[in-house]
């Protein structure tokens, strides 16, 4: 049967401690309880089915939460029914998803549509993993609004033979630039308590961050800002960054198939200093680099130029 969540299971402690600074916490206590479900209605089970990418955060057996993409022909991400997701497709060896699918194991999910700016999120655990893919007992589903979203239209490209990963202990200047010109990346965070007997609300969260090109501050060595745009307030990321602040960027290199990993402490910018020094936001995000993963066309798909959201600030 299908149910909705309360809030206590919709929202933890870190979210709701975020709502209740925002003055919204009763607000969702009414409204997150009827959007966040422990199961996908049919049209997201229908949307998912419709994706050539898919977009999962894990966490490694280091607490270290990752972002990673997984791109395949519309069909390979299947709904059979409305608590499961399967995936037929397995990431690469190199891809630091690899080490962390196992039974059990949480994972964030975030199926985008760039060409359309739709997108819809669930959460849960391995349930299911064999030669072709793994399936996803849905803990929690919900849709996101399509607001910072810009547009790309994908084309598919032939699975080619690529170079080594490359690992980073910092950012190099190609690194740099492609985060100074990005207008998109994902974030993937995770409760203290994901992949330990977890409740629904304490796993593993992936999202997505979209801006002007150039909205991810560089402030000096290894240290990056990004603006906390008005959204919906369930402080999904920043209630995970509160409670544990590791987090994985994920940017994708749309021209050539690249994709940038890095491993990031975060906090939320509080020092009204260093606020002032920046453009005007409710709130900044500051990531430490503690790392970066470089792998090399390794998503068989290729962007068009982006037209971005009419929304951006």
């Amino acid at each position: 049967m299908n149910t909705q969540p309360t809030f206590a299971e919709a929202f933890h402690a870190g979210e709701r401690a975020l709502q209740a600074e925002d003055g919204v916490r009763g607000q969702l206590a009414l409204l997150g309880t009827r959007v966040i479900r422990d199961h996908m209605p049919q049209q997201h089970r229908d949307f998912f089915a419709q994706l050539p990418l898919l977009v999962l955060g894990s966490v490694d057996a280091q607490g270290q939460p990752w972002a990673s993409a997984l791109a395949g022909a519309p069909g390979f991400v299947q709904a059979p029914d409305a608590r499961m997701l399967r995936v037929d497709a397995l990431p690469a060896a190199d891809d630091p998803l690899a080490a962390a699918l196992s039974p059990g194991a949480p994972l964030g999910v975030l199926g985008i549509e760039l060409p359309t700016r739709r997108r819809n999120r669930l959460n849960g655990t391995v349930s299911a993993l064999d030669a072709a893919g793994f399936t996803i007992a849905v803990q929690q589903s919900f849709g996101n609004c399509p607001r910072y979203i810009q547009t790309r239209t994908p084309t598919a490209v032939p699975v080619a033979a690529r170079p080594a990963p490359e690992r980073l202990t910092r950012l190099d200047a190609e690194a740099s630039r492609l985060i100074a010109g990005a207008d998109t990346f994902f974030i993937a965070t995770a409760h203290p308590a994901a992949g330990q007997g977890a409740a629904r609300d304490e796993g593993v969260d992936v999202s997505h961050r979209g801006g002007a090109p150039g909205f991810v501050l560089a402030l000096g060595e290894g240290e990056l800002a990004v603006p906390d745009f008005d959204g919906n307030r369930f402080f999904n990321t920043l209630g995970n960054l509160l409670l544990q602040p590791a987090a994985g960027l994920l940017f994708i290199d749309f021209e050539r198939g690249d994709l940038l990993h890095v491993q990031v402490r975060g906090h939320i910018e509080t020092d009204g200093a260093v606020m002032a020094r920046m453009p005007p936001v409710e709130r900044w995000l500051r990531f430490e680099v503690t790392g970066a993963l470089r792998r090399r066309a390794a998503l068989p798909l290729r962007w068009g130029p982006a037209a971005l959201s009419p929304h951006l600030p």
